[in-house]
């Protein structure tokens, strides 16, 4: 309990792999040296589903404690599809969290979901996918992959579909989901905008029976601007958040990215 309390209070920021040794007078002046494989790069992505597209969006800042790493880090990746460009893809993968493991898991994920096209003749479903990558994360839940993963599609109804996982592989289907740094900025605006939360018929009488608004698919237009105001909100409170926003609109003709600034202070 001494090590976590004098390792969660420390003022400077601690990195993978390279936490100082510690000391402990209760066993003799011994230095005992810990291993902690993981450390949060920041930055935060979204998913919001529609009728018939899915959005997946995150920003490009890549951070280690107040530093920077980068300000192009992409937290979206198309998964399946031909060759390494990815051609004819209709699923995206964001992960955000451990910049190393989001990109092990999705190189992982990427080459199960063309091995099945190889196998089979046929693209994999986004549900199919979707249960995979759920089999992929609970299998390295004793050492887990230290993301927080959603995944978007077109489900053969050719509606859009949205899955978000946490860590072990515990995954829903959902309308809409935000993740990292900023999720707690992020996602009650999206529960107000998309789910529809706490919001009552405006004409009926006031009362305890007010009947609540039904959450309904959004269309594309205003999905997107919902989208830009979320990062744009996001980034005036977060610092590990900005520089650019990375949206991808999923449809059933394919894949559109839109690259678009953000605040870089």
């Amino acid at each position: 309990m001494a090590a976590l309390s004098s390792y969660s209070m420390s003022s400077t920021p601690t990195f993978s792999f390279q936490q100082p040794p510690q000391t402990s007078s209760a066993a003799g002046g011994q230095t005992q040296h810990s291993f902690y494989p993981y450390t949060d790069n920041g930055g935060s992505t979204l998913g919001i589903s529609g009728d018939s597209f899915t959005i997946l969006a995150g920003d490009t800042r890549s951070t280690s404690g107040y530093n920077i790493n980068t300000r192009h880090e992409p937290k979206l990746f198309r998964i399946g599809g031909s060759g390494p460009t990815h051609k004819n893809a209709r699923i995206v993968l964001s992960v955000v969290g451990f910049a190393a493991d989001g990109r092990a898991l999705q190189e992982r994920l990427d080459t199960i979901v063309k091995l099945y096209r190889y196998q089979h003749g046929k693209d994999i479903s986004v549900h199919a996918c979707a249960q995979r990558l759920s089999h992929i994360l609970y299998g390295k839940r004793f050492f887990p992959y230290y993301v927080t993963a959603i995944l978007g599609g077109i489900d053969e109804e050719g509606k859009g579909a949205l899955y978000s996982y946490d860590p072990v592989g515990s995954y829903e289907r959902e309308y809409c989901r935000a993740a990292g740094a900023a999720a707690s900025l992020i996602m009650p605006f999206l529960d107000n905008q998309v789910n529809l939360k706490n919001q009552y018929e405006p004409e009926t009488a006031q009362g305890l029976g007010k009947p609540q608004l039904v959450a309904k698919p959004l269309d594309r237009k205003t999905t997107e601007e919902l989208v830009r105001d979320a990062f744009t909100s996001a980034v005036e409170r977060h610092i590990e958040v900005g520089d650019g926003l990375q949206m991808m609109v999923i449809t059933k003709d394919g894949i559109e990215e839109i690259i678009s600034p953000l605040k870089q202070d």
